[in-house]
């Protein structure tokens, strides 16, 4: 189910932008008055896009998507009358994806939907790989440390690397986790 978060303190451009939307292709339209009411629905629901007013009472957008962005990251458009630097910039260091300036057109919106989510899906892969990345790193710091400690027992650094490895298909324990057994060994 292709959900979206539609927020503006007007029923009118809510009901437009559904209306919009459901022209994309999503089927569950959610709707907000506000900021805070936005930060809510996201968390309960996790919508797979956030299109979302920047003035509105209680809590304004950028404030809202500052807060969702680091709560339950999802792609945000923007609707602003405004088209400054100062607000662009601040929209963008909230985390949100695109912006329309309003009045709103489908032909405006739509790029600006599709732009979004794929940045989004993009970024959030590129958080994994770095994430695995730095795993990686990590266990090879592990791995090169137990190394050292075999190695002053007068192993050569292969020798001591295949001693890793068997002792973990052994005891069916990964390279990490044979290593840092190792190091608790020596402290």
């Amino acid at each position: 189910m292709k959900s979206v978060l539609v927020v503006d303190d007007k029923p009118d451009i809510r009901s437009r932008l559904a209306e919009s939307l459901m022209k994309y292709g999503f089927t569950d339209i959610l709707e907000a008055e506000n900021g805070q009411q936005a930060i809510d629905m996201t968390q309960a629901h996790h919508p797979l896009l956030i299109v979302m007013d920047y003035i509105m009472p209680v809590m304004d957008g950028i404030t809202a998507a500052e807060i969702i962005s680091k709560k339950c990251p999802a792609p945000i458009v923007l609707l602003t009358t405004r088209a400054d630097h100062a607000t662009i910039e601040k929209a963008r260091l909230a985390g949100i994806a695109n912006y329309v300036v309003e009045p709103f057109r489908e032909d405006q919106l739509f790029p600006a939907v599709d732009l979004a989510i794929h940045h989004f899906v993009e970024i959030a892969h590129l958080r994994q790989e770095v994430a695995k990345l730095k795993e990686t790193l990590e266990s090879r710091k592990f791995i090169e440390k137990a190394k050292g400690v075999l190695m002053q027992q007068g192993l050569s650094e292969q020798e001591a690397y295949r001693k890793i490895q068997r002792m973990a298909m052994n005891k069916r324990k990964t390279l990490t986790e044979v290593a840092q057994a190792i190091l608790l060994t020596q402290e």
